[in-house]
């Protein structure tokens, strides 16, 4: 038995290292759990072209919607654990929709390995033009009238945005009925045709139509406000707001299973991209934070994200419908 233990020993050692010098040596496939267009997307996209840079090996993004990102979720997780195959996710999937009652076909924290924290984002309260012209401090000065009648979008139920919309209302009084759309690009879409009055999203996808005109920020909802946007207020400037703070980020994640050696060569590719000045200076122009932490320093940032996210759950009890 202790033989065979020892040959068993060394062949997953010869594997590990095998994998460790070939690897990759085929294409990757980087999965987006929401539709092309939205703000992980964009981001996937981005940090792509700079990792085949790194890897030598083509980076396919591949778009699995649904569920609140748990289809593209799922499908990772089933996925042979070989290395070639990887998640890009947003909290929803990973973290959040569990703590909203979501049922999951998998569990974000047995079945997935953390990778890298790519990068992260504020969310952006925005509206169509016609709506809140005065921006958000005139609908708080009334919240009952007409903010009751209004409707907000997101992403999706129990996401991240679904909850800073509902901390939101909770803080303030706003009566906004939530949609949830299937990702951020529907839901962008909508509120540009003036079909639904607000929606609150990532940064990526609406920074072009804010400068544009065709959207109205109304607020950031990180602690401070964005560069990208500084004439934009954060929500933590608001009375009885403070310390309101809500980020959209983008962690990379392997199925268990993947060997060490490609989620160590893959973590710090993704670091080395995000810390490249073209790929740098391209994600901050989309509203992105590059980060690129790993390892055991975005185990620890999982962790308290998780409890903050725990806790606003206890208090505004918001729950996937």
């Amino acid at each position: 038995m202790k033989k065979q233990l020892t040959l068993v020993g060394a062949a997953l050692f010869f594997c590990t290292a095998a994998v460790a010098e070939n690897w990759p040596d085929k294409p990757i496939k980087l999965v987006v759990p929401y539709p092309a267009g939205g703000g992980v997307d964009s981001v996937a996209r981005i940090l792509g072209l700079q990792l085949s840079k790194i890897l030598g090996q083509q980076i396919i993004v591949d778009n699995k919607s649904g569920a609140s990102g748990a289809i593209g979720a799922h499908f990772v997780v089933t996925s042979p654990p070989d290395g070639y195959t990887f998640l890009l996710a947003s909290p929803a999937e990973v973290l959040v929709s569990p703590i909203a009652g979501q049922s999951m076909p998998y569990d974000p924290n047995k079945d997935l390995v953390p990778v890298a924290l790519a990068g992260e984002t504020p969310l952006a309260i925005v509206a169509h033009p016609s709506v809140a012209p005065d921006g958000l401090a005139a609908l708080l000065k009334n919240p009952a009238e007409p903010s009751r009648k209004r409707s907000y979008g997101t992403p999706g139920a129990g996401s991240t945005m679904h909850f800073a919309g509902e901390a939101l209302k909770a803080g303030t009084g706003l009566g906004w009925l939530h949609v949830p759309y299937k990702g951020a690009a529907p839901a962008v879409n909508d509120v540009l045709g003036n079909q639904i009055d607000i929606v609150i999203v990532g940064l990526p996808p609406v920074i072009p139509h804010i400068k544009s005109g065709r959207l109205t920020a109304l607020a950031v909802t990180s602690l401070k406000r964005s560069p990208v946007l500084p004439n934009v207020p954060a929500v933590s400037e608001f009375p009885k707001m403070e310390g309101f703070r809500f980020t959209n980020w983008m962690g990379v994640f392997a199925p268990v299973g993947t060997p060490d050696a490609a989620i160590e060569r893959f973590g710090r590719a993704v670091e080395e991209a995000v810390k490249d000045p073209a790929t740098s200076k391209r994600l901050l122009e989309a509203g992105v934070e590059p980060n690129g932490v790993r390892g055991a320093g975005f185990e620890k940032f999982l962790a308290d994200e998780r409890n903050r996210y725990q806790d606003v759950a206890r208090r505004t009890n918001v729950k996937v419908n």
